[in-house]
């Protein structure tokens, strides 16, 4: 287990350790996939701004997964430099040895989940499109999830969620979309954890989807902290 503060996985990818007072659950939170998916690291960055610390366990947070795509604000970074323009959230495992920078940069985080066996990852997208569940592919305001049957913890943190929401088109839904590819469905089918894609829709402002991804946040941890939910 890595030590309360702040580690790189890659010379520009930083991991913040929070260490809560008692012991509880390791939850990771993440953000920064794709890099034009930026009210997640508006979020994450703002909740360390405000001096976020757990109550109780451990937290991991990566305010930018892929620091080449958010530089260029598209969804895999230019081919430059180490990038080689690959989509990161396809690329789980990971190769260390491979070429390919954005192969390596899965691989330590793969390296992460497994070294640190959290209960929750949870990764902080957005979408163009508003989910319709008859209209596919659609996620925005959902809490995206790839295994059966749907983790007790998802419709908790959905219900809270829609008691908070400002109008009816902010509701949240849970989706069952298992895509094998992505990052949290290899991570998940590796450690067993609970694993979550968290969609807002960008048809909303900036500032509101922002303290949308807070919110979810607070939510999971509450969930987390008062106790260890199933799977």
């Amino acid at each position: 287990m890595r030590p309360s503060g702040i580690h790189l996985l890659a010379p520009n990818v930083v991991l913040y350790v929070l260490e809560g007072e008692a012991p509880g659950p390791t939850l990771l939170f993440q953000a920064g996939i794709h890099g034009d998916e930026i009210a997640g690291v508006h979020a994450l960055s703002e909740l360390l701004e405000e001096g976020w610390r757990p109550r109780r366990g451990r937290r991991l947070v990566c305010p930018i997964m892929n620091p080449g795509a958010y530089r260029a604000r598209k969804r895999t970074a230019p081919k430059r430099g180490p990038w080689a323009g690959l989509d990161l959230n396809r690329v789980f495992p990971g190769d260390p040895e491979a070429p390919e920078h954005e192969k390596r940069l899965a691989h330590a985080f793969m390296e992460l989940v497994l070294e640190e066996r959290p209960a929750l990852v949870c990764t902080l997208h957005e979408s163009q499109k508003r989910y319709d569940p008859e209209r596919q592919p659609s996620f925005g305001q959902s809490l995206v999830y790839g295994v059966l049957p749907m983790p007790k913890v998802i419709g908790e943190a959905i219900e809270r969620l829609n008691s908070r929401i400002q109008n009816e088109e902010e509701r949240w839904s849970p989706h069952y979309y298992p895509v094998p590819t992505s990052s949290t469905e290899v991570i998940v089918e590796r450690t067993r954890c609970v694993g979550v894609c968290v969609e807002t829709w960008m048809g909303f402002p900036e500032e509101r989807r922002i303290d949308m991804h807070k919110e979810v946040v607070r939510i999971f941890e509450e969930l987390f902290e008062a106790e260890a939910p199933t799977n």
